[in-house]
């Protein structure tokens, strides 16, 4: 761990800081962040930024609710700019978006940005607007019964190609598992940050007793 004292902060006081999802990963917004702001930040464990505009501090979400949680913060190696993980509360933007980025300037047709994140909102949409022909919509609404009918199938499909030691096999039939309990997330209203949260939990358990072990 590095000192507050250690960071270089410019001309102005400020050190830019860029906040991701610490689920999906995904840029949420980039702000600024002086001295007094980053310790209230660490003292508080949210995001408080430094104003350029209005020249003041803000804390993230005090007026609208959506607080980020921070989970780290890391600074580069000329230690001069800060990437923040959060867990946020709501949106990031100002805009209502989950965040300031939103806007694309171009896009290399030979490569695709994918994350479990995307994909979740990609399936949530097939419920929202039911799309004829989409096999999402299709299970969505046949209802839970046949969702969880081939989450088992799939699970079946996952234990006999891995029983058969056939890792291409495995990949694909465990990437359709993941694909059909992100549709029963969806159902059952569970979020990917609902399962980060529990998976955290269970692993600060799991140091916990190490720990206990090493001492006996």
């Amino acid at each position: 761990m590095i000192n507050i004292d250690e960071l270089k902060f410019d001309g102005n006081g400020l050190i830019p800081a860029i906040v991701t999802d610490s689920v999906t990963k995904r840029v949420l917004t980039l702000a600024y962040m002086n001295r007094e702001s980053l310790e209230i930040s660490l003292k508080k464990g949210l995001t408080c930024f430094f104003s350029r505009k209005r020249q003041e501090l803000w804390l993230k979400g005090e007026t609208s609710g959506n607080y980020q949680h921070i989970v780290s913060v890391t600074a580069d190696c000329d230690k001069d700019a800060l990437l923040i993980s959060v867990i946020p509360d709501g949106p990031a933007c100002h805009l209502g978006t989950d965040s300031c980025f939103e806007y694309p300037v171009w896009q290399n047709e030979n490569e695709q940005d994918f994350s479990l994140g995307m994909l979740m909102e990609l399936i949530r949409g097939r419920k929202t607007d039911m799309k004829e022909g989409s096999y999402t919509s299709y299970l969505f609404g046949k209802g839970l019964d046949k969702i969880l009918k081939k989450v088992g199938e799939e699970c079946t499909e996952v234990i006999i190609a891995a029983k058969a030691q056939d890792k291409k096999e495995t990949v694909y039939e465990i990437s359709d598992l993941v694909y059909h309990l992100l549709v029963l997330m969806i159902e059952a209203g569970i979020s990917l940050e609902d399962i980060h949260r529990e998976l955290s939990s269970r692993h600060v358990i799991d140091h916990k007793v190490k720990q206990e072990k090493m001492t006996q």
